[in-house]
């Protein structure tokens, strides 16, 4: 039997080695990719975790080219209009949010979404302060947040200047 001086060394080194140990990181990327008519949103688990019970936000308020969500024919948007068509994803979302015409903050309440998996909606995003208002480029939505809610935290980003934002999450 060890001597209980050894058992006490290995057990101090033993919670030494978990409290070093690195804890799975969770993250998403959120691109938004410029098309016609339609434009994309990408949304990806890029960490190791799953994103369970959270509120992802979309808000364009920001957005260098104060953008809005275009989806009716009539309202804040110009000439070319299209829905929200969730494309990808559908199993990770609790439900799939109605957008209404000329809003600028789109919600999706993420049920589970697993590490490598991805969220994707298609919809008609405009500029209402530029002079190609139906076409949106990367320095136009730069400033525009990203956000997610699980429980009482909250961790936010902005899009840069190439369409992209990244948001780290908790540990798992």
């Amino acid at each position: 039997m060890p001597e209980p001086r050894s058992i006490s060394l290995i057990l101090a080194a033993s919670v030494c080695a978990l409290l070093q140990a690195p804890t799975a990181q969770a993250g998403l990327s959120i691109r938004f990719i410029e098309g016609a008519p339609k434009d994309r949103f990408q949304i990806e688990n890029t960490g190791g975790c799953d994103i369970t019970g959270a509120m992802l936000r979309l808000d364009l308020s920001s957005s260098q080219g104060a953008l809005i969500f275009d989806v009716t024919s009539t309202g804040a948007g110009v000439e070319v209009f299209q829905p929200f068509v969730l494309v990808e994803g559908q199993e990770a979302l609790a439900s799939v949010p109605a957008v209404v015409d000329g809003q600028d903050t789109l919600d999706l309440a993420v049920d589970r979404l697993e590490p490598g998996a991805a969220i994707g909606f298609t919809i008609d995003v405009d500029d209402t302060i530029g002079t190609r208002q139906i076409t949106v480029t990367g320095s136009e939505i730069e400033g525009a947040t990203v956000s997610i809610t699980q429980g009482a935290e909250v961790r936010a980003t902005t899009f840069n200047v190439s369409a992209r934002a990244e948001l780290p999450t908790s540990s798992c």
